[in-house]
């Protein structure tokens, strides 16, 4: 199985994430969508898998930042626009498994999804 864990290298819960599965003798590739940038599609299929509710990271500063004009009116087309512009807007990690993606990190769900 190949998987690739999505996200940005300084984030405390990728790093979280990325002890995780060292930890566990997981195998992955890692891939820095703020240095390596993320491509239209994939936003798509995580948005279509998740929702993009889910996948735009509304907690974060970046997006705390916007203007009101911005984050009014939302949806997933123009979520997808923000994601793409600037993207620590996307919720991390997002960890690939070939078949499906888990969004966030939550031990157990790594732990049952890599049992």
């Amino acid at each position: 199985m190949s998987i690739t864990l999505y996200g940005i290298k300084a984030c405390d819960t990728m790093k979280k994430a990325r002890s995780w599965l060292d930890e566990h003798g997981v195998s992955y590739h890692f891939h820095d969508y703020k240095s390596a940038a993320i491509d239209r599609d994939r936003l798509h299929k995580w948005c279509a898998e998740h929702g993009w509710q889910t996948v735009l990271n509304r907690a974060g500063t970046t997006f705390r930042k916007l203007d009101e004009a911005q984050k009014a009116d939302l949806d997933e087309a123009r979520a997808i626009e923000l994601m793409l512009a600037q993207p620590s807007m996307i919720k991390r990690p997002v960890l690939d498994l070939g078949d499906r993606t888990l969004v966030g990190f939550k031990p157990e769900l790594y732990s049952a999804a890599l049992a």
